[in-house]
Order: C-alpha cells, then structure tokens, then sequence
C-alpha cells in the first residue's frame, strides 16, 4: 500500500472534494409502511444466533506480509433447504511454530461451515440460529486461508467451494448428502500461488461455470521481506516490495476437471497483484466479462471475445485508473447498475487517502470515474476499504452502498493507546440520492462504528424477510452478522434462478417493470466485494409500488424467459424456460 498521510492532510483533502457530496447532519427519517418510527439499520446478531467463530491470522510480532489481508467468508446454501448457510475462512500460525497467539475458542484451527436452521414462527417471526457442523460434512481445511467462491461447478444442483490460501488453493465438491470432498487434485484447480479473490463465470455460454483466480504477490512466508513504518517501527510491506503473481483462469471440461487455459484466453498476459474480482456483462453483448482491481498497478477489464478468449480493454475504457489518472490501492470491487440506466458500473474500495472509485459506464463498456463528484470518495479518505457491493438496503429500488474497512498500516493513535493490533477502523454505509450522488448515513447504523479490522464482506437475506444483511469477517476477529431492521417495510420480489437439474444460474440478469413503469436490473452474481461469496439470489426493492408488471430473465446461456403473474414481498422460484 502506498505510505500513511497525515490525518491533517485527509481532512484537507475532504474539505476540497466535499463539494460533491451530501452528509445528513441529522439522522434522516425512513418511510415506513406502517408509519412506525425508524430504527437504527442494523443490529449484529452474531453471538445471539450461535456463530462463534474466531479469525486468527497468525501474527507472532514478525510482520509477515499475508497476515493483514485475510479473511473472506460465503453465504451458500450448502444443504438446498432455501436458506443461506456460512463458511468462514481461518488462519494458521506463520513462521516458527507456536509463536502466534493460540486460538481464543479453543476450536482447532480449521475453516468452518455453519449450517442455518431459520424457523418462522406462527407470527411472522423469524428465529436466525446457525449450527457449526464442520465435523460432520468432512471438511478439514488447515492450511492458511484467504477467500472463497462459491458455485455449482458439476452442474448436480448443489453448491460446490473452491478456496483460496497462501498456496496451493483448495476445491471442495459438494457431495449432496451434507458432506464435502476435497476435489483439488482431480480437479486440477490447486494454483501454488498467493490467491485471494476469485469468480465462477460462465465465460462460453455453455451451462457449466469456469473459474477465475485472482493471485496477489510473488509471496512465502521464507522470502518474507522486512519493512518499517513511518516512525521507523516494524510494519506490513508496501507491495512493491515483491513481485505481483499471475492470475489463472480455468475452463470447465464438463467431466468434473478443468483446463488452465490463462496462456490462450488472456491475450496479453494479466497484471497481477490482484485483490478484487466481479464478473458482469458490461458493454450488453450478452456475454460475461471480468473486471480486476489490482493493487498499486493498472486494474484489468477482461472484455468477453465471444470465442473463448478475452482482451484487457481498461486503459482505452477509462476503467484503469482514477478520475488523477494514477493507480490506486484496489481491494474490494463490485458491479451493479446504480443509476438505473441499464448498465453496470464499478465501484472499487482503495487505501487511505485514495478514496472510493465510482466508474459509471456510457453503456458501451465505456467508463468514466464520477467518485469525487458523486460524494463517495471525499467520506472515505480517511478509510482503508475492502468488502463492498452495490444492495438495495432500503429497498427503495436504487443501490447503495456499503464498505468495510480496516487499516493496512499501524495507525499510531491506536499504536499508543498500546491496541495489540493497531490497524482497527469503522466501516460505512452510503445511501443512494437518485441523482448520482451519496450520503453518507452511517450514523444510522452505530454497529458498523465499531474499530474492527474488517475485510470480507458477504451479502444476502440470511434470515428471508426480504432484505439484504451482511456477513462481515474481521482480520484476528470475530464474524459479525449485521442484520437489516428496516429494508422489509418497503416491498419487495426476491428470484430463485434456476436451471437443468435445479443448478443456480450465475450471470443471468432479471428485469423487473414495476406497476408504475419504473425498470429494475439485477444480476446473479455471487462474487464481488472482497475474497467472499454473496447470495447468488436477486432481490429487487419495490420501492413506493405496490406490483409488479412484468419480470424478463435474460438467462446466462442468451435465452430470455417471460412471468407476469409474479407476487410481490416473497420468495419466488423462475427455472428456466418455463416462462413465455
């Protein structure tokens, strides 16, 4: 990461850019349907729901490089009982053995799986409670974690894992029986290198999903190089100390094996030092694309060739670097159509000082960086983003925006205040205008003020009301679930996208015409923000209407299907072809 800035120096650099920004300097009143007051955003239920799980990342005073970056962490449904289930990813101890902090649980240092067994009550409640059932579906992943995807990888209706670590990755096959396999070998998918964000994506139309790794550094803890900070103590490497790795893409061979085709389909090689990786179709052809954040180097905009192979357009698409012209940090990225124009555009979340980076899209894949004019980047120069996505968090049918942070360099406030891992920072929330530009609300959600070293971040209705709540997994910390108070007192349509044999369809993009003609885009997508896995569901704000029109899926394989007698403010099941 670049080197800290003064916090004199980012206040001023937040006077100068809040011009295109709003801030409630109030907390702003949400509509309710049924006139109640309003209520703080979130509440973190982590501990009353039964998830009790740890990160540990190993630190032993030796500032090793890898430590400050995990973990991620996925919401699936693992078991198909229409609920999301959570995978938590763990760390292991670095260097001279036993040097690390032992774990505060004392669980054995494993990834976890925590199955949901949400129950509805005869009222309309719903009772959120999660069951660590690790031991029993066979998983026993022990070595150094970073991230997770998530996604149907042999099309048998249930939802495979593959994970990224500090070499070499790891595939886990969904068994179908509550049970998982380590498929790594057979599948050919084990990359020795430093992997942190990757994406299943259909990238040939062909109905069964390939797989993008997105690989950081030329890293080993051996070779592990040693820094200081700017008041000569020992701290974490800026990442030009080493020398980025190469991203691989995998095509799936339809046969439960995969070929690295990377030589062949990325034509001219990719970056590396890749952080982030969101998939989406961005310039409409009907083909997925792949956009990576890459730290301190020209992030990459994989265009879809239509024949199997991709050209990195970023630099002729303006998606390359910032509105200065100057690469940035890049962590957390995600796609979405926040304007409601028709296209997706790209939000990234970079280090401090940088800011947000917004780049909205002409509809061509064309890009231009409205951060500093739409108010994102001036509230967030004084963070160090990671997870983020684009949701709908009131449900008002525009996205906003949420991010968790988390500093990569000590903060010597902290520092002095002698906070055994000084890198803590709030996270934050930004309500969309509508007139593309945000206000920060994050004071209506005093959960996320806490001083956590946030990294993953994963999103979806974990507890099926009709909003979307967030998973967030902190660097040596606890998971937090921040469920959403008040996203359900607008209506909503939520979309189960299913295909042959009952697999998700990742990659299709549904269509909503509201009563009142206003249109809604979303796609499935599980990937995005921040080495985690998302619901791979579509949940779709209503806003002030009270019904839907019409609902259009444009599925992955370039098919469309057509509902309009679809319920409003419930869970609805769309397979494909079987609408008009």
């Amino acid at each position: 990461m670049a080197s800290r800035v003064s916090l004199f120096a980012v206040a001023l650099l937040q006077l100068i850019e809040f011009g295109g920004c709003t801030r409630a300097t109030s907390p702003p009143q949400e509509a309710t349907r049924d006139g109640s007051p309003a209520r703080a955003w979130f509440t973190d239920r982590a501990r009353d729901a039964g998830i009790d799980f740890v990160h540990l990342n190993g630190m032993s005073g030796r500032f090793y490089d890898a430590e400050i970056f995990p973990p991620g962490l996925a919401l699936f449904d693992y078991d198909n009982d229409g609920d999301l289930d959570l995978y938590a990813v763990q760390g292991q101890t670095l260097g001279a053995a036993g040097a690390a902090t032992p774990p505060r649980t004392g669980a054995p240092l494993t990834d976890r799986l925590y199955r949901n067994d949400l129950t509805a009550l005869g009222d309309g409640t719903r009772v959120l409670r999660f069951t660590d059932v690790t031991a029993t579906t066979g998983i026993d992943v022990r070595s150094y974690g970073m991230g997770v995807a998530a996604g149907d990888f042999n099309n048998d209706g249930w939802v495979d894992l593959y994970l990224t670590r500090l070499g070499p990755n790891v595939m886990l096959r969904n068994n179908g029986d509550g049970t998982f396999t380590d498929v790594t070998r057979q599948t050919g998918t084990g990359d020795r290198s430093w992997g942190v964000s990757a994406a299943f994506v259909d990238i040939d139309r062909d109905g069964w999903l390939d797989l993008y790794v997105g690989n950081y550094l030329q890293y080993t803890v051996e070779t592990d190089v040693n820094c200081t900070s700017v008041a000569g103590e020992p701290d974490y490497c800026d990442p030009s100390a080493y020398r980025p790795a190469r991203d691989r893409l995998y095509r799936n061979q339809r046969d439960g094996t995969f070929r690295d085709v990377t030589d062949t389909a990325l034509v001219g090689g990719p970056h590396g030092a890749a952080l982030g990786v969101s998939t989406a179709d961005f310039d409409g052809d009907g083909w997925i694309d792949v956009y990576v954040a890459n730290d301190r180097r020209e992030n990459d905009l994989w265009m879809n060739q239509r024949d199997g192979t991709f050209r990195n357009t970023a630099l002729l698409a303006g998606a390359a670097l910032n509105a200065d012209g100057r690469v940035e940090a890049s962590m957390g990225v995600d796609a979405g159509d926040f304007d409601n124009d028709g296209d997706e555009d790209i939000v990234i979340t970079n280090f401090t000082s940088e800011g947000i980076t917004l780049y909205r899209n002409d509809g061509s894949g064309r890009f231009e960086d409205v951060g500093p004019r739409s108010g994102l980047r001036p509230r967030s120069l004084a963070s160090t983003g990671f997870g983020a996505a684009w949701v709908d968090l009131d449900n008002d049918g525009w996205l906003d925006l949420l991010t968790v942070n988390g500093a990569v360099k000590t903060l010597e406030a902290l520092a002095r205040a002698r906070d055994p891992f000084p890198f803590g920072q709030a996270n934050q929330v930004f309500r969309n205008l509508r007139n593309g530009r945000f206000e920060d609300v994050t004071e209506l959600a005093p959960v996320l003020r806490a001083l956590d070293v946030s990294r993953g971040a994963a999103f979806g209705d974990l507890d099926n009301d009709g909003d979307v709540d967030v998973a967030v997994a902190n660097n040596n910390g606890p998971v937090r679930l921040l469920i959403n108070e008040i996203g359900n007192r607008r209506h909503w349509a939520g979309f189960r996208l299913i295909g042959a044999e009952g697999r998700n369809l990742l990659g299709s993009l549904v269509e909503v015409i509201r009563d009142d003609g206003q249109v809604i885009r979303r796609r499935a997508r599980a990937d995005g923000s921040y080495a985690s896995a998302n619901d791979p569901r579509v949940l779709v704000g209503l806003g002030d209407s009270t019904g839907i029109a019409r609902v259009r899926v444009l599925w992955a394989s370039g098919r469309s299907d057509e509902w309009t007698d679809i319920a409003i403010d419930r869970w609805t099941r769309l397979e494909e072809g079987t609408g008009r």
